[in-house]
């Protein structure tokens, strides 16, 4: 039984790495490690809860190092992030009370979604702004429904974030980033918290997946410099169609 738990944490580690690689060189890291955390068997609960402390970790020390290198906007990154807390307190509490495959349906749909999105050219319009003194009125439910998936599912919210910063507020592609990350930190605050007091945390799962990602994200920052991104995110394109159909195989709809 030990070994079997030995093997099946080394594999969770390795994952981790994996993902973190993926995140730093084309994003969408996280769009893996929940799938994978509800295929190693944990309740999707469970699962859920636990992918937010490698998600915690990781958007806080990526906020804490755009603050070192004084690229910050600190009173509209706040703001934005505050909008998205009272929808991501919802979005976690309802997360609790889906049945499971309801909730394993709404990941394939998610996933998928995903790995089309990868391929979706960018935008090339250049009339971007660094910053901007009012949030306009739509902005408003649209942080609070970022908020509620956030809080409900996560996958893919950093992708979410960055296309509505960017076509609502027109914020540039840095500042977008340098948002990102601190809104998502904010609101897995209150997130993790719900997940800790439901019991929905696995500790010792989540912390060594933790510490896979932060590794695979430190040793890949060099070598994503000599990747190509699209083949990186054809891997990862495969690799979530691969989890995809797998979580579906479980679900037993076929």
């Amino acid at each position: 039984m030990f070994e079997y738990q030995l093997t099946d944490y080394l594999l969770l580690f390795l994952f981790g790495n994996f993902a973190g690689f993926i995140n730093v060189v084309a994003g969408g890291g996280s769009t893996l490690t929940l799938p994978f955390l509800i295929l190693m068997g944990l309740d999707t609960s469970v699962a859920n809860g636990t992918n937010r402390i490698g998600i915690l970790t990781q958007t806080m020390a990526a906020s804490l190092s755009f603050r070192k290198s004084k690229f910050k906007d600190t009173n509209l990154s706040i703001k934005l992030a505050l909008l998205t807390v009272p929808g991501a307190i919802l979005g976690a509490i309802y997360s609790t009370q889906i049945n499971e495959e309801s909730f394993q349906l709404i990941v394939v749909g998610v996933m998928i979604f995903v790995a089309v999105s990868l391929f979706v050219p960018k935008s090339k319009t250049k009339e971007y702004v660094d910053t901007i003194k009012k949030l306009p009125l739509i902005s408003y439910p649209l942080m609070l429904l970022l908020g509620f998936y956030a809080g409900f599912i996560q996958v893919g919210i950093g992708f979410l974030i960055m296309a509505i910063l960017g076509a609502v507020l027109r914020l540039n592609i840095k500042r977008v980033n340098m948002h990102k990350v601190f809104i998502v930190f904010i609101n897995t605050i209150p997130t993790l918290i719900i997940f800790i007091l439901t019991d929905n945390v696995d500790w010792v799962t989540g912390i060594i997946l933790s510490i896979g990602a932060s590794l695979g994200a430190w040793w890949s920052a060099k070598l994503s410099l000599k990747m190509d991104e699209k083949f990186v995110k054809l891997i990862l394109f495969i690799a979530i169609v691969a989890m995809a159909i797998k979580l579906i195989t479980k679900m037993e709809l076929f």
